[in-house]
């Protein structure tokens, strides 16, 4: 079984487990957490039981699993009373990234102590990496002034990308920013990740990341789908 975990407002989660809905697939929501029949046995996992569509499934036939959550919001639990939402929220997210980090199958993407879905670095963060490993980086630069507004950000068309799934790359066809996107992806233990650049060839810098990439694209949703029965690492 594949799952999906997302939010409930996730409408290309939703789409995509319809699509893989042949390779069972199943859409897991922070509200899921609730139903009865959940066990994550740290000692024991050969006992541990997930609960995904209705359905008791044991851990072991779980064979691939995608990651969209940040962290379990209290908007995703109007079922909790208002006064629990906070204490359950923390509680979910601390149980999936316990309960992801345990899973044998691939897991796109891994959880990190702050989200997860992978290293929720900064902007900074990320250009810091990509030169320590010798990426032309574009300069991050903040600034900021009394009753200024702060600068409108180009947007991402005005960029190419490269959609690193696993082992292959998807998007710009320049073999540098291929090699590049996914040197930065293995070395921020990331099997799935969307990497921008300037430029072109021995030239082109980078400028950013998407940890969540739009699984709408045939291709991408197809690569997934590779990777996860494929049984890929990360």
């Amino acid at each position: 079984m594949l799952v999906i975990l997302a939010s409930r407002h996730d409408a290309s989660a939703r789409d995509l487990a319809a699509r893989w809905a042949e390779h069972d697939a199943a859409l897991l929501t922070p509200r899921g957490l609730s139903a009865a029949g959940w066990r994550h046995r740290l000692n024991s996992p050969a006992d541990s039981v997930a609960v995904l569509g209705g359905r008791a499934v044991p851990v072991s036939g779980i064979t691939g699993v995608l990651t969209r959550l940040w962290a379990v919001a209290e908007s995703e639990l109007p079922h909790v009373v208002p006064a629990d939402r906070e204490y359950v929220s923390v509680e979910m997210s601390a149980f999936l990234t316990s309960w992801l980090s345990s899973l044998e199958c691939p897991v796109l993407n891994r959880p990190s102590a702050t989200c997860l879905a992978g290293p929720s670095w900064r902007a900074e963060e990320w250009t810091r990496e990509a030169a320590r490993l010798g990426i032309p980086v574009r300069p991050v630069e903040r600034r900021s002034a009394l009753g200024a507004r702060p600068p409108t950000p180009r947007p991402v068309e005005d960029f190419s990308s490269v959609t690193v799934v696993g082992a292959r790359c998807l998007g710009a066809a320049d073999e540098t920013m291929r090699r590049h996107a996914r040197r930065l992806a293995e070395h921020a233990g990331t099997g799935l990740l969307e990497v921008f650049f300037e430029g072109e060839g021995d030239g082109a810098a980078f400028v950013g990341v998407n940890l969540w990439p739009d699984i709408g694209a045939p291709e991408t949703a197809d690569a997934l789908l590779a990777h996860l029965k494929g049984g890929g690492t990360c």
